[in-house]
């Protein structure tokens, strides 16, 4: 922790533009408070394909902002659609640029699956799987499925809806619980 404060870094698995679990994590940004610090990581789109002889020094640009971001947080909370009953190849690329350099070996990780009722259960096994496998401490607790209407999401990319906001607030109480 960071003098007094829970830096959680939070990571949306899609690249697309109106994107309700890009949205999802925006809102929990902002209702975050003390003692929380959430920052959303922007660089998905920016990641090369990785290919294990780039997973070196001088690590690509965007690789090494991927890697520091993570290093720099206290815990790491994912939000991903499923495409094709698993992860989207970008995010399953963002995971695979983590693996070489450890950073989320022991980091305290969840997730939140905001899919419709019936959908999401690939993409949160899959997520459940690489994350094991690169050795991250889930935060059983704060993984959770929340309901996500689509017409809750405004303009502003927020989810205005009031029993989510609630839920995206819960999370992040167990997850400062947990490295507290």
């Amino acid at each position: 922790m960071h003098a007094g404060r829970t830096r959680i870094l939070l990571v949306s698995g899609s690249t697309r533009g109106g994107s309700g679990n890009t949205a999802a994590l925006r809102t929990m940004r902002a209702v975050a408070t003390r003692p929380v610090t959430a920052v959303l990581y922007e660089g998905l789109g920016s990641l090369p394909a990785f290919n294990p002889d780039d997973d070196r020094e001088p690590l690509p640009p965007a690789a090494r902002e991927l890697r520091q971001e993570i290093a720099k947080a206290d815990a790491v909370v994912f939000c991903t659609p499923e495409y094709a009953g698993t992860l989207p190849g970008s995010f399953k690329n963002l995971l695979d640029w983590t693996v070489g350099g450890g950073e989320m070996y022991g980091k305290p990780a969840a997730w939140i699956n905001v899919a419709a009722v019936g959908r999401g259960a690939g993409a949160e096994e899959s997520l459940a799987s690489v994350l094991g496998y690169i050795g991250a401490a889930i935060i059983e607790k704060a993984c959770r499925r929340i309901i996500l209407p689509r017409q809750a999401v405004g303009t502003d990319g927020l989810v205005s809806d009031p029993g989510f906001r609630a839920e995206a607030a819960r999370v992040l109480d167990d997850i400062v619980s947990a490295v507290s």
